[in-house]
């Protein structure tokens, strides 16, 4: 595939690299979320994260967003910077705003930009489960969809609430394009007594069918970005289970 270098018109060269984004120049970007904008806001997540489909695993440790100190890193992407991605494009209207809007979203507080770089992403969302517990990527829905489950909690908080794979099998119709999905690790297989979110991905509903797209991979060997039946994932998923977030249309 042949990649045209269009002019980066819009942000730092630092923040946007030369590389094309998901092969597509920032205008073809803008006509996208163009198009989008009437969208509900789900369906605008999911088509943003099928976009990903087939770009390479991040095999970085800390990820190569964050070892570069940039906000796109687009090359190679892991579950938690695909998920990021797919809700920045799809919250904005042209690519600088879905720089903006990651400098809120993915941080505790706020993103600092130092000499065209990120100078605090030591105070970045580390673990999946603080991102659900901050409220910045949609609202926890897991008790609404089923029956949960409690496991221990971490680093605050004394336990968590989860949908087990038999719930998640139930109430896999009750599942909308755009949920984000957090896999919950077995407490008794945590490596990291502060690990509890193990994998995230983002659902896809079409010909009534439930998809998880997701950076399937492993740090240090790689890996790549897949769609799966929902139905079929959870029958071989290694995880005890799963939250799940929504993103709501404003008032």
């Amino acid at each position: 595939m042949k990649f045209i270098l269009l002019p980066a018109i819009y942000f730092s060269l630092l923040l946007y690299p030369a590389q094309p984004c998901l092969a597509l120049s920032d205008g073809e970007i803008i006509g996208f979320q163009s198009k989008l904008k009437n969208k509900p806001v789900g369906e605008r997540i999911a088509f943003w994260a099928e976009k990903f489909i087939g770009v390479p695993y991040d095999k970085d440790p800390l990820g190569e967003y964050v070892s570069r100190a940039v906000i796109k890193a687009d090359e190679r992407v892991d579950c938690m910077y695909l998920t990021f991605r797919a809700v920045e494009l799809a919250l904005s209207g042209t690519p600088e705003e879905a720089v903006h809007i990651a400098l809120d979203k993915r941080f505790h507080s706020k993103g600092i930009i130092k000499d065209g770089k990120v100078g605090n992403y030591d105070n970045r969302f580390e673990y999946g489960e603080d991102m659900i517990h901050s409220g910045k990527w949609g609202r926890d829905i897991t008790a609404h969809i089923g029956r949960v489950k409690r496991a221990n909690g971490s680093r605050g908080k004394d336990f968590i609430e989860f949908l087990p794979p038999d719930e998640l099998r139930a109430k896999v119709n009750a599942l909308k394009s755009g949920d984000i999905i957090f896999f919950i690790k077995d407490p008794r297989k945590r490596s990291h007594k502060d690990e509890i979110v193990a994998h995230m991905g983002i659902i896809k509903t079409e010909d009534k069918k439930v998809y998880l797209i997701h950076a399937s991979g492993i740090k240090g060997k790689g890996g790549i970005v897949k769609k799966a039946l929902f139905k079929d994932y959870i029958k071989k998923m290694p995880f005890a289970g799963a939250e799940i977030t929504r993103f709501h249309e404003p008032l």
